[in-house]
């Protein structure tokens, strides 16, 4: 089998991309820190701890396990915290990206699988946004994710640096069988912590700012099934495998839902209350980021089978109930 180097392979999206490389046949090799992922969530093939930075540990890598590709998903990835310490964001992320690309090539591993982010796009009022939107970033984590993009570009045109961008909107769920599911810490996603107020294991949900130009004056995001997302990650290293020109994809399901909307949808899947409190805006949220894109499901033939508000939940809270939170 075809290895595949997966950096972030501990992390919530890494591992499941691990699963779903596993299952089509790769064998996905983890590269990981372990800043926030965990290992006990690297079951689907070997794991190499290490930094991006780590020249020489990435050269080991890639000459013992010689990828046919790499999945890149390491990142900090907290919006708020990129606006309090944007040095961190472009020494990791995009510093950590350039020794990456610098060892794949000179090991002549020329396809890359990219995690960016739909953050790129910035603030477009009442836009359904597609591939072809102005990125206009507004934080340091979106800025850092599409200097990574222009990078990528970049070692495109001088060293054939091939390459698939998936522009993420929300991501949500957990994997049906409940092998991995989404960890953070501290965690900071809507979804696993509005079930921790369900368990009781904090005291509320928080929704940060009641008075954005929404309906009911909550953010509105576009959420998709960690799982469909992976999907469409194995079906990009196959469109780079095939020999196909470098792209990029927004993956979405279409539909935005307010945090007030998302609460309600949980309140139908568990039939529990949801404890709320009402806090500030964070510095660098968007008011909108809704995916218009069919670009993924016509050009990679990706069908999101799992991309429902009642299914995500109830994924991930299946997930919760496993105990896992509680290590």
């Amino acid at each position: 089998m075809s290895n595949v180097l997966v950096t972030g392979g501990a992390g919530y999206i890494g591992s499941h991309a691990c699963k779903a490389l596993r299952n089509a046949g790769f064998t996905p090799v983890t590269y990981d820190n372990l800043c926030t992922g965990w290992e006990d969530a690297v079951k689907f093939g070997p794991f190499e701890k290490g930094e991006l930075h780590d020249r020489a540990a990435l050269d080991a890598v890639f000459e013992t396990y010689k990828p046919v590709a790499v999945m890149h998903f390491a990142a900090l990835s907290q919006v708020g915290d990129s606006m309090k310490q944007p040095g961190q964001y472009w020494h990791n992320n995009v510093g950590g990206s350039l020794v990456l690309f610098e060892a794949a090539i000179a090991a002549g591993c020329l396809n890359i699988v990219f995690s960016s982010t739909c953050a790129t796009y910035g603030e477009h009022d009442n836009v359904l946004l597609d591939e072809t939107i102005e990125q206009r970033p507004i934080n340091a984590y979106a800025s850092s994710k599409r200097a990574i993009e222009d990078m990528l570009q970049d070692y495109e045109n001088a060293h054939g640096l091939r390459n698939v961008i998936f522009r993420y909107f929300n991501v949500a769920g957990a994997d049906p069988d409940a092998e991995v599911g989404e960890f953070h810490q501290p965690e900071t996603h809507l979804v696993p912590l509005m079930l921790d107020a369900i368990a009781g294991k904090r005291d509320a949900l928080t929704i940060y700012g009641t008075d954005y130009d929404t309906p009911d004056g909550t953010c509105i995001r576009d959420y998709v099934h960690v799982c469909d997302l992976v999907d469409a990650h194995v079906l990009g290293l196959r469109w780079l495998l095939e020999g196909k020109e470098s792209r990029v994809f927004n993956l979405g399901s279409g539909t935005g839902f307010s945090v007030r909307e998302v609460v309600d949808q949980s309140r139908a899947v568990n039939n529990r209350a949801v404890p709320i409190s009402e806090g500030e805006r964070r510095p660098g949220d968007c008011t909108k980021l809704v995916s218009g894109s069919t670009r993924a499901e016509k050009e990679l033939g990706w069908t999101p089978t799992r991309s429902k508000m009642d299914t995500m939940i109830a994924d991930a809270w299946k997930w919760h109930q496993t105990g896992h939170y509680d290590r």
